[in-house]
């Protein structure tokens, strides 16, 4: 149960439900961790317009984007930004099902691209605490990326820092359609 009680969407100002209709729209469904940001108004306003920004079409493309996601939170130990990320992947963002359930073996497979095992080393080395990024890694990124790209990808690792230690510090309880997605692929890279 989560440490802070999420807002009920039917309390909330007009200005505010447009936030959740976002969410829903990006999602497939309204997040609790956006409810219980509902209850500082601000705030919300703040992540929102950097989530807004970090999945706007880019130089990145929106499967990437959501398997750094993913590996980012899996470092940082998130497992209700793993769910959600899981399920964006697959649902939302076309990441084929096989190359999801086989991206801990990024390094190995022949689904990941050199560019994409160079952005998925860096999201697990940058989730990691202490942070384990190295100049080595952006060596590795620029051999693929150009500065835009590289500042997309650390959009996603930044704004997934902040999301990991907000709902894995409150205990965010986990929505019906992540929580399903992470139960039909249980034991499969979530």
């Amino acid at each position: 149960m989560s440490r802070i009680t999420p807002a009920a969407p039917e309390t909330l100002p007009a200005e505010m439900r447009e936030s959740l209709a976002y969410a829903e729209s990006l999602m497939g469904f309204v997040a609790n961790d956006v409810l219980t940001m509902a209850n500082w108004p601000e705030f919300l306003a703040a992540v929102r317009s950097v989530v807004s920004v970090v999945y706007a079409p880019g130089q990145l493309d929106a499967g990437l984007k959501r398997l750094v996601a993913h590996v980012v939170s899996h470092a940082a130990g998130c497992t209700y930004c793993q769910a959600h990320t899981a399920h964006g992947a697959v649902e939302l963002a076309g990441v084929d099902a096989d190359k999801f359930r086989a991206v801990w073996s990024f390094e190995t497979d022949d689904r990941f691209s050199e560019a994409e095992r160079a952005a998925l080393r860096l999201a697990m080395a940058a989730g990691s605490v202490p942070n384990e990024s190295t100049d080595a890694h952006f060596v590795a990124l620029r051999e693929h990326f150009g500065e835009r790209a590289i500042m997309e990808l650390m959009g996603v690792i930044s704004l997934f820092g902040l999301l990991n230690r907000w709902n894995q510090t409150l205990a965010t309880t986990l929505e019906a359609k992540p929580a399903a997605f992470v139960s039909h692929h249980a034991n499969e890279a979530v």
